[in-house]
């Protein structure tokens, strides 16, 4: 088969302005960037407010592996298969950060026959918005230095200060480093270091606002650091607030473009699922849901991780309720689960992966997967399994899967052949969403805001991840001593932790039991509204491996890009 590049540059594009048109969007309410992709104007919210909103599904997953289990490919299937047998769709995926593009993941655009083009504009420079997340972080950044420099006149401890830069490329090197070196001139020396620009505080607001005032009041509220009697000190303090909401005066906007069978795509926003709360922009799901009778959203990683972020973080500052979620799954990473094999990226799968059945392995492994349906179900919304067939896969494999997933409560338990077929092979999987949506659903989040700090953390770490408890280390106490203080208890919390397993140890695989997890520290995001506790070592800043997917990526003769995904 094709790479995923080839067939989207094979991909026969319909102009942006039809893609459009065929929405219900006006002339006046998009604005080109060049032929294939544009903005949308938030005027479009105003004109529309009274119209009901249509379906809202996020496509989420088991525990992946890390090579991910095709959710991204789902999501854009699905979306491609609603539409075929008669629903105006509307998918709403992230932004892809350039680290992980030109580092171990490579593209993330879907792919096969389920993919957004233009594929490489989308992976890459798309239309500047993560430039201007990065742009308005960083000039935070030198205003605090800049400050401090100038006689710290709001008394800033340069030891309290939580504010690092941001750069869009996975560079290990820059995680901790000394600045202000080389005289007075040259600013205050102290410690400091990188973020992927997507983990900035800036782009998880960015997902999470809705409008241009709301914007700059989150902008404000940003926390940079502390005096030394413990004060917060804001980018409103240092009268930078404004400056950066003008940087994403346009950043705000969604952007629009196309699946490879013309179907409408709103990408918005990229905040990481692990460190942030993983899911695309309110803004454009609440246009979506406008536009459409159904929206295909996804949740970054596992449901554990970004879909229970989206049901108690997004969904609360929207106020928008799903009607149902895709819980996508593969056999393969279902062994893996049970204990059989390890997958590692950049390595060639073992062969007796593929070679052998091992039904033990994947009815064990298929505990994960009950989990995940589980953690679905618990916010009252119906939990559909698409099981991503790879040609490998044995009938008796996928029955097994089926069947599991049936007990343990989901609705329907659909094989999904999208990356090969386009939406084609997405509409059995089509029909048993429609068909969950028309189920009675009580949406609802899993504890209320007015519960103190730790009272959150504990319901989330022992039903979600199924942890006997939690444990704080003495700084994640004091913290949550002075947020509690500060007022700050009443916020989400925003887990950091790993992907790769329901506990905070990557190497721990199935559904495990009888453990608990610790939590080290907390951070503030008081402008994107919430706390992030950190569970184990989590990097906000990747580092590129030892064959990073960027050796592949060139230009051809005529001047395409070739080795993107």
């Amino acid at each position: 088969m094709k790479s995923d590049i080839e067939i989207a540059q094979e991909a026969k594009m319909k102009p942006i302005v039809e893609i459009a048109r065929g929405m219900g969007l006006e002339e006046d309410e998009i604005e080109l960037y060049g032929k294939y992709k544009c903005k949308v104007s938030l005027d479009v919210l105003k004109r529309l407010e009274g119209r009901p909103n249509g379906k809202y599904i996020t496509v989420t997953a088991i525990t992946p592996t890390p090579l991910g289990e095709g959710k991204t490919v789902t999501t854009i299937g699905l979306g491609q298969a609603l539409n075929r047998i008669g629903y105006r769709t509307i998918n709403c995926i992230r932004q892809p950060s350039l680290g992980p593009v030109f580092g171990i993941k490579g593209g993330a655009a879907g792919g096969g026959y389920s993919q957004c083009v233009p594929m490489e504009d989308f992976n890459l420079h798309f239309t500047g918005d993560t430039h201007a997340v990065a742009l308005a972080h960083n000039l935070l950044a030198a205003f605090i230095d800049a400050h401090i420099l100038h006689g710290n006149k709001l008394n800033i401890d340069p030891f309290s200060i939580t504010w690092p830069r941001v750069v869009d490329v996975s560079d290990r090197a820059l995680r901790r480093i000394v600045i202000g070196l080389g005289g007075k001139e040259n600013g205050y020396p102290r410690e400091t270091g990188f973020d992927i620009a997507v983990a900035s505080e800036v782009m998880a607001i960015l997902a999470l606002t809705t409008g241009l005032k709301d914007l700059r009041q989150r902008l404000a509220r940003i926390v940079i650091g502390y005096t030394p009697d413990g004060k917060p000190v804001t980018a409103e303090d240092l009268k930078c607030a404004g400056s950066m909401t003008v940087l994403l005066r346009d950043a705000i906007k969604p952007n629009l473009i196309q699946t490879l069978e013309n179907t409408p795509v709103f990408v918005h926003a990229g905040p990481f699922a692990n460190i942030a709360h993983g899911n695309n922009s309110i803004l454009a799901d609440q246009i979506a849901l406008k536009l459409a009778d159904y929206v295909v959203t996804e949740s970054g990683f596992g449901a554990d991780i970004g879909a229970e972020k989206m049901f108690n973080i997004k969904c609360r500052y929207s106020g928008l309720k799903l009607n149902a979620a895709v819980v996508v799954c593969t056999v393969r990473a279902l062994k893996m689960h049970g204990g059989a094999f390890r997958v590692r990226p950049g390595r060639p799968l073992d062969p007796e992966l593929i070679a052998k059945e091992n039904m033990p392995a994947l009815e064990k492994g298929c505990e994960n997967l009950e989990k995940q349906i589980e953690n679905v179900l618990m916010h009252g919304i119906p939990a559909v399994v698409a099981i991503n067939r790879m040609t490998t896969d044995r009938d008796s494999e996928i029955e097994l899967i089926r069947q599991k997933a049936l007990a343990a409560g989901a609705s329907d338990a659909v094989v999904s052949e999208v990356w090969a077929k386009g939406g084609a092979g997405g509409e059995d999987l089509a029909r048993a969403v429609v068909k969950a949506c028309e189920q009675p659903s009580n949406f609802h989040h899993l504890y209320p805001l007015d519960i103190p700090i730790k009272e959150k953390i504990e319901i989330i770490a022992t039903r979600v991840y199924g942890a006997d408890g939690v444990d704080y280390l003495p700084r994640a106490e004091q913290q949550i001593k002075l947020y509690t203080s500060l007022g700050y208890d009443k916020l989400p919390i925003c887990m950091a932790k790993t992907h790769l397993s329901l506990t905070a140890d990557p190497n721990i695989k199935g559904r495990p039991r009888g453990f608990r997890v610790t939590v080290r520290e907390v951070r503030a995001s008081v402008g994107a509204g919430f706390l992030y506790p950190l569970l184990g070592e989590m990097s906000t800043m990747p580092g590129l491996p030892s064959e990073p997917a960027g050796q592949k990526v060139d230009i051809d003769e005529e001047g395409r890009v070739v080795g993107l995904f």
